[in-house]
């Protein structure tokens, strides 16, 4: 599978983050693959759909669409109806830019697991992006002393005001949490998942009990420690069977299932089907 890799373009800046207009993209094939940036679709019209992990999205006009590196994914538009603008990034940038290393895992847009990632904004809320995209980029090209503050301040707010428009959209806390175990743990099963499956491994690299991890889980997510990780266990399954060639035998060996059949007895427990009916619900 293809790896679009980031790419500066003609920024004025040394920045791991542009913006770029349609001109700039082509989203019309239908290849699938994925980036090692983020990315956030804003679409002023829009007919089709896009594939993103697991999950089908229908797009109409006004959508806004949040991609997690290395999400793999298929966009399938019509080109006669097609307008928005994107926002790119790369992870340690954002964290480094923020001086938090935790900055992306606290987006609840960005590596969801419960919610879709699409949601719908009105003309004038939309213009509003336009704008503070329009005014990012133009840092971006025309570089000035102060051009590093402007930008941070304006992407923060353009962040945020996401977030909490995703946030109540979606009934999700909003909250300072008391610490930030739960987004430590979202950011080591996005690191070590394929490696580690138990929680008490999670632990041990926390430097936490068991009770104090899942109090925090599920003050900020509504979920415990165990049930998050095995969702996040999912979803890397279900996307080795949608996005490669792999076998059952082959794919639990990549993520330590000790046998193909303990990999279908997790699979039937938390969808309900077995891998076979999945696959044939695909085709």
């Amino acid at each position: 599978m293809r790896t679009i890799k980031f790419h500066k373009g003609e920024c004025g800046v040394e920045f791991l983050l542009n913006v770029l207009n349609q001109q700039e993209t082509d989203y019309t094939h239908r290849e699938t693959y994925h980036k090692d940036f983020f990315e956030i679709l804003f679409f002023k019209k829009a007919k089709g759909r896009l594939r993103l992990g697991q999950e089908v999205i229908e797009l109409t006009d006004n959508n806004i669409i949040f991609i997690s590196a290395f999400q793999k994914h298929t966009w399938e538009l019509d080109p006669t109806h097609l307008e928005f603008t994107t926002l790119i990034f790369q992870e340690d940038f954002l964290n480094e830019f923020f001086a938090d290393k935790l900055f992306t895992y606290r987006l609840l847009y960005f590596y969801q697991l419960h919610h879709t990632v699409k949601i719908a904004a009105d003309d004038i809320h939309l213009s509003k992006f336009y704008t503070l995209l329009a005014e990012i980029k133009s840092e971006l090209v025309q570089t000035e002393a102060d051009s590093a503050h402007i930008i941070r301040s304006l992407l923060y707010y353009l962040l945020q005001t996401l977030n909490r428009k995703y946030a109540r959209l979606n009934g999700l806390s909003l909250q300072k949490p008391e610490n930030n175990f739960a987004y430590q743990f979202r950011m080591l099963l996005e690191q070590h998942i394929q490696q580690k499956q138990r929680i008490n491994e999670y632990t041990v690299l926390m430097g936490i009990s068991r009770i104090t991890l899942n109090h925090a889980v599920k003050a900020q997510f509504n979920t415990t420690a165990t049930q998050l990780l095995k969702q996040r266990l999912l979803f890397e399954v279900q996307d080795l069977l949608i996005h490669s060639d792999k076998s059952i035998s082959e794919i639990a060996f990549e993520l330590n299932f000790s046998e193909p059949n303990h990999l279908m007895r997790f699979f039937k427990a938390q969808t309900g089907k077995t891998i076979s009916a999945f696959i044939q619900e695909l085709r």
